[in-house]
């Protein structure tokens, strides 16, 4: 069985954005994260929001993971799956490089950037 499959990965961008929308999030490297925010056009304080609103622009079609996904070596989130998405954001209007993982429904945003391709 190819995994993730369709389902499971439309499954992740809900637990996502149920996770943010409980405030439920961490950033793995918060410095990275401002300086690719302000890139973007926008602030850090204000990512929940914007996250929401880009997890609902992208489908299953985006993603560009491996199958099965990697893992994070991440001291944080060591051992959980990665979730990497690219697309063509219409509310940041740029494509878009996001790279999330669930740990225990806690969202954990790994990447968010102009994509670099």
């Amino acid at each position: 069985m190819i995994r993730p499959s369709y389902k499971e990965i439309n499954q992740k961008i809900k637990q996502a954005e149920k996770a943010i929308s409980e405030h439920r999030i961490s950033l793995i490297n918060p410095i990275s994260i401002a300086t690719d925010a302000l890139e973007l056009g926008f602030c850090v304080e204000g990512i929940d929001s914007i996250l929401i609103k880009l997890l609902e622009e992208i489908t299953p079609r985006d993603y560009l993971g491996q199958s099965p996904p990697q893992r994070s070596y991440e001291d944080k989130i060591t051992g959980c799956e990665l979730y990497p998405f690219r697309w063509m954001s219409r509310h940041l209007g740029c494509r878009v490089y996001l790279k999330f993982t669930l740990k225990e429904s806690h969202f954990w945003l790994v990447s968010l950037h102009e994509d670099r391709t």
